[in-house]
């Protein structure tokens, strides 16, 4: 489904990623690990249209798109909840969650709108409230659901336990699999490396730029390099 080669992206002078090659294939969950700072965040912004690159293709279905706009990659079925959230804090969660819709005029979006209510029974109770007044486990629900609502076929999540309790990062994490369970393929980074590797069909290990090594989510749970930068054991 998703196939960056060559890839080569920078802030200013800075190059940030030099020559990253990577693929996702339909129905996969795949995540990026490494270190905060290693490019991971850079890779998903290119790949969803909002950070220039330099170099490299990008594929999404075979077609290249790393010449298109961010709104046309949405148009084709490739949305991104990025780092932070970053929800419309002044408008309310039901209309946070109908701009997911922008690029539809199909007459399913009542629909879609009562099955992310469905996943996260809180944004209905809230719906009515600006989003600016909800909890950070809440925005984070309503971020996914918001991109959800663009009813993607590859979904890009950035970080998406970040800062939350416990308990809401089991919730989000058993979101994910229900969505990966129902066909949405999904390219995952997270700093939560036990947990995105035990979900994860395949990941990529990144290091300052630069895939550094790949495997199945399983193999890398083992890996000693990996037990030891990032798992902690």
């Amino acid at each position: 489904m998703l196939e960056v080669t060559g890839l080569v992206s920078a802030y200013g002078r800075v190059e940030v990623l030099h020559g990253v090659a990577i693929t996702v294939d339909k129905g996969e969950i795949v995540t990026l690990v490494g270190a905060n700072g290693a490019g991971k965040t850079t890779l998903l912004r290119c790949i969803s249209g909002v950070q220039p690159m330099r170099a490299g293709t990008i594929r999404f279905d075979g077609q290249p798109i790393e010449r298109m706009p961010a709104h046309r990659r949405v148009g084709l079925g490739l949305a991104q909840v990025p780092e932070g959230r970053h929800v419309f804090g002044p408008v309310s969660v039901e209309d946070n969650l109908r701009l997911g819709a922008y690029t539809r005029s199909d007459r399913d979006i009542d629909a879609d709108l009562e099955k992310i209510y469905d996943l996260f029974p809180i944004l209905k109770e809230k719906r009515l409230l600006h989003a600016a007044g909800l909890s950070g486990g809440q925005q984070q629900m309503l971020a996914m659901g918001r991109a959800m609502m663009s009813r993607p076929r590859l979904l890009l999540l950035d970080e998406p336990s970040m800062g939350l309790a416990p308990v809401i990062v089991e919730q989000i994490f058993g979101v994910i699999r229900k969505l990966a369970a129902e066909g949405v393929t999904i390219l995952l980074v997270e700093q939560n490396a036990f947990a995105a590797l035990s979900m994860a069909d395949r990941g990529y290990v990144v290091e300052t730029g630069r895939i550094a090594f790949t495997g199945s989510g399983k193999d890398l749970l083992v890996d000693p390099r990996v037990r030891e930068a990032y798992l902690g054991l």
